[in-house]
């Protein structure tokens, strides 16, 4: 039997220091992109990063685009992520809500894997949008992972009621 406990848990991630996100989808491969801690208290991780696709990116109610800034909540025991998008001036967007499993963090790395659904909320919490529940039902993961599948829409129920109750910003404190 060993006496030593070198295996941390849940390592905290030290704040200025750089790590790589990496996004995956359950049904595809993902992405990675290079971000900087805010925080970290063990259960919530927050990065930011800068947008990290290549080109600018119009989703009709949003667009992302060259400059816009990224604060990104990570947490160990919940079914999102929650990102807050400004524009490179500083100018809020509103945030982009995934549904994901609980983020997986080790020093240098944040790995979030998205389970389809996403929420929208504008800058004034006068819009906000479910998204992508056709993926989601065609993603298969209800019938693959039930309570899975149970989690995530239940979570994404939560931070609708959030967005509509303006209890979204107080939840990224």
């Amino acid at each position: 039997m060993s006496t030593s406990n070198t295996h941390t848990p849940n390592p905290t991630l030290q704040t200025g220091s750089d790590v790589t996100v990496t996004l995956i989808k359950e049904s595809r491969s993902g992405i990675g992109y290079p971000a900087v801690v805010v925080r970290d208290d063990g259960t919530h991780a927050v990065v930011r990063a800068p947008w990290a696709a290549p080109t600018d990116r119009d989703f009709g109610f949003v667009r992302f685009e060259r400059g816009d800034v990224f604060t990104e909540h990570y947490w160990r025991d919940r079914w999102y992520a929650v990102k807050e998008v400004r524009t490179g001036d500083g100018t809020l967007k509103g945030w982009y809500c995934d549904i994901t499993r609980p983020a997986e963090i080790a020093p240098g790395a944040v790995v979030s894997t998205d389970l389809d659904l996403d929420l929208w909320v504008s800058a004034d919490g006068a819009t906000v949008l479910r998204l992508d529940e056709d993926e989601f039902e065609e993603s298969g993961l209800t019938e693959r992972d039930p309570a899975a599948a149970a989690r995530a829409r239940a979570a994404l129920d939560e931070l609708e009621e959030l967005a509509r109750g303006g209890g979204l910003t107080a939840l990224l404190a």
